[in-house]
């Protein structure tokens, strides 16, 4: 059992970004954290396993009760230290400074069920198989293999879907379901927090990002969203009908104000009938006084209120051939990804490229990209996985999108993007990865692109902010070439399917994959 209290997170910065949580974890709880980037969600999940890594960085008060529970963290990402290592050496290694700690050889047997169980290949433990030549998906099995020998009783993970391909998708989903033992986890993913979390812990930060709020929710994620949004709208209906009362009430007693007063200037001659109706300017006044002190129900302030109108001026021709290539070979330096790839994409179709990670995807985006470039009447736009490759760091946001247009009001959209000021002013390099994502569409939006290049749009946004990029890409007129594992984006916003191989593209129906 694991047994919070009143925990508090603050940063030595001053900034607070947990109050006074407290929940309990029994065997078969699947708890799922969700929330912007920035929000402490990571925090929290180190403050449970070993609060002195904070120390540094946060100060933390209240209990974390374990009661002798053995705790298997993994974290967001596997340290580059690790990449020159074996996967041998690195199962039987604690640090990369460490030794090798040669009592597990006697888990040999151990490591290799896991290998089966977990789909991964048999020579894994070769010696030339170096951590830093697996796909993401392969790093995340391995990373658990090597927690599951530590016999943990509470597992802690922090993002782990990043960087898996569909099918290790799965596969995830069905080990933390089959695990019979308390789960913590952080997940943009919202087809696994459906599929897997039976707890949602929603952390948020509200009034410009100044006063830290927590849910806790026992139920699954889509009866969350759903409560949720009744709540909202039903507190949202009752503040705005209070604030309407209201005014009809000051507008009823300025009336009455005016009346006495012109009854008070009147009086002046008529001492008796002025203490009447001096009377009845106090009790006016007393009763305005009660409508300024009466509390309100607050209009709620939630992160996830992004909007963004689209550009209903950009447009593509339906008949006109957006792209028609063959590539005879997919290729990195000493290696052959895919070949024979054809592919023929004509009028604002918006495909979508799924496959096994390390097989080539972004590799083809980016080889697509300049011959879209130079296609006469296209405005491309790229989203890349790695933001740094199309936005300037060194920038501001509101810099950024003048710069690409002029007549843009950039503090508007940045702030219905739930952006502070701080945040619009600073620059893009302090931005959370989540803020420099939707920074990114804005701006690809703003240059009036009609081809819009995605490399994972959506892999940094809060599952709550998704559903609404995902309207604003649905609604696009414009053509869109993708690559994503997001089942909510690939079912949502694509109308075509691409799987590739290493024998080239293949088109697949959606129920094929997801």
């Amino acid at each position: 059992m694991l047994k919070i209290n009143n925990l508090s997170v603050e940063t030595l910065k001053g900034r607070k970004l947990i109050e006074n949580l407290s929940f309990t974890l029994n065997d078969g709880d699947k708890l799922a954290i969700i929330g912007e980037e920035g929000n402490g969600k990571s925090t929290l999940l180190k403050a449970i396993f070993d609060k002195n890594d904070l120390i540094d960085y946060a100060h933390v008060s209240g209990s974390i009760e374990s009661n002798g529970e053995v705790f298997g963290y993994l974290e967001q990402k596997l340290s580059n230290n690790w990449h020159d290592f074996s996967v041998l050496d690195y199962l039987l290694m604690k640090t990369p400074n460490g030794e090798v700690n040669y009592s597990l050889y006697n888990q040999f047997k151990r490591i290799n069920n896991y290998i089966k169980k977990f789909n991964l290949n048999s020579n894994l433990l070769d010696e030339d198989t170096l951590i830093g030549s697996l796909s993401g998906g392969e790093q995340v099995k391995v990373q658990l293999l090597k927690i599951l020998l530590q016999e943990p009783t509470i597992l802690l993970l922090d993002e782990p879907t990043n960087d898996l391909d569909i099918d290790a998708l799965v596969w995830l989903e069905n080990f933390i379901n089959n695990f019979k033992k308390p789960i913590i986890f952080i997940s943009h993913d919202e087809t696994l927090l459906e599929h897997c979390a039976n707890m949602i812990l929603h952390l948020e930060q509200l009034i410009k990002k100044t006063k830290p709020k927590h849910t806790l929710f026992k139920g699954g994620y889509e009866d969350y969203v759903s409560t949720r949004q009744r709540s909202i709208e039903r507190q949202t209906q009752i503040a705005y009908n209070e604030r309407r009362e209201k005014e009809k009430k000051e507008e009823v007693l300025r009336a009455i104000r005016e009346k006495v007063e012109h009854s008070l200037s009147a009086s002046k001659k008529d001492p008796a009938n002025g203490r009447t109706v001096a009377k009845k300017m106090a009790n006016i006044k007393a009763q305005e006084r009660k409508l300024e002190t009466d509390e309100l129900t607050e209009i709620p302030d939630v992160e996830e209120s992004i909007k963004l109108l689209v550009d209903e001026s950009i447009k593509f021709p339906n008949q006109k051939e957006l792209i028609n290539i063959h590539i005879e070979n997919l290729s990195v330096p000493g290696k052959v990804l895919a070949k024979d790839i054809d592919l023929l994409i004509k009028g604002a179709k918006k495909v979508v490229i799924i496959g096994k990670n390390g097989v080539g995807k972004s590799t083809l985006l980016k080889t697509l990209l300049p011959i879209l470039q130079s296609t006469r009447g296209l405005r491309v736009g790229y989203f890349s996985q790695n933001y740094y490759e199309t936005l300037d760091y060194d920038k501001t946001p509101v810099d950024e999108l003048t710069y690409a247009n002029a007549n843009f009001n950039a503090r508007t959209f940045l702030g219905s993007l739930k952006f502070t000021t701080e945040e619009m002013t600073h620059k893009i390099a302090d931005l959370s990865e989540g803020q420099k994502a939707k920074l990114l569409l804005l701006k690809l939006i703003v240059e009036k692109n009609n081809v819009l290049v995605l490399d994972e749009p959506t892999r940094n946004l809060s599952p709550l902010s998704n559903p609404v990029i995902r309207k604003i890409l649905n609604q696009y007129n414009g053509a869109i070439i993708a690559v994503s594992h997001d089942r909510k984006f690939i079912e949502n916003v694509c109308d075509t399917i691409y799987a590739l191989d290493e024998n080239g593209l293949h088109s697949v129906a959606l129920s094929d994959n997801l």
